[in-house]
């Protein structure tokens, strides 16, 4: 368990240092981002083939720092999004790094994930290089939350470091920690979710964590 390993005050006062900026948000890696989207836009494409897909009206950001995915990611393939990150002077920093794409924002949630609760229901809600600030506890309740908020056919769309040591990896500095894949597996279980893709992104520099890629949907009553 990761209970005793996560400080959420330390994790945020961590955040009030970093700057708003490409590579303050990505710790130093501001340079992978288009690699990150050019992955990510492959595997959100997918879903929305799917012969149920998901609408592309309303997608959640969650976590979403200065607007990165929103920009990248999400306002280009959805009519609107809505975006939740506790860090004021991040969420401040959105719509002016979103830009032309300002415009698709619909509501700024300044909450910390595991206080959020949903107003209405999501065609995606996207959680990326997030999850790892959340106690397996809050992570359990969070999954399941987005879970419910999910419309007819909404995907909600996990992207996370993984370990490759198979254990849970900790770090101190910003007080988050980094899971392993069976770790992840079993928390999707808990949450009632299930898998419907899963895929590694491609193309990192070596030296980083593994990246991957989850499509994850409510599990079916009859099911469980």
């Amino acid at each position: 368990m990761t209970e005793k390993n996560i400080n959420y005050k330390k994790a945020s006062e961590y955040w009030a240092d970093i700057p708003a900026t490409l590579d303050g948000v990505l710790g130093g890696f501001g340079y992978i981002s288009d690699i990150d989207i050019e992955g990510s836009t492959l595997f959100l494409k997918s879903i929305l083939a799917l012969e149920n897909a998901p609408k592309p009206g309303l997608a959640l950001d969650c976590g979403a720092g200065i607007g990165r995915i929103t920009k990248n990611l999400l306002a280009p393939l959805f009519e609107r999004v809505d975006v939740i990150e506790p860090d004021e002077k991040f969420i401040n920093a959105i719509s002016s790094y979103v830009g032309e794409n300002k415009i698709k924002i619909g509501s700024l949630y300044q909450t910390s994930l595991q206080k959020f609760v949903p107003e209405r229901k999501y065609d995606i809600i996207w959680n990326q290089w997030v999850l790892g600030y959340l106690t397996d506890i809050d992570l359990i309740a969070y999954l399941t939350c987005c879970r419910n908020a999910l419309s007819k056919n909404g995907v909600l769309i996990v992207k996370e470091n993984v370990t490759s040591s198979g254990k849970i990896e900790i770090d101190e500095t910003d007080s988050s920690v980094t899971r392993p894949l069976k770790q992840y597996l079993k928390i999707f279980k808990l949450a009632k979710l299930k898998r419907i893709k899963q895929s590694k992104q491609t193309n990192f520099p070596t030296g980083i964590f593994p990246v991957y890629m989850f499509a994850l949907l409510p599990v079916d009553p009859d099911e469980s």
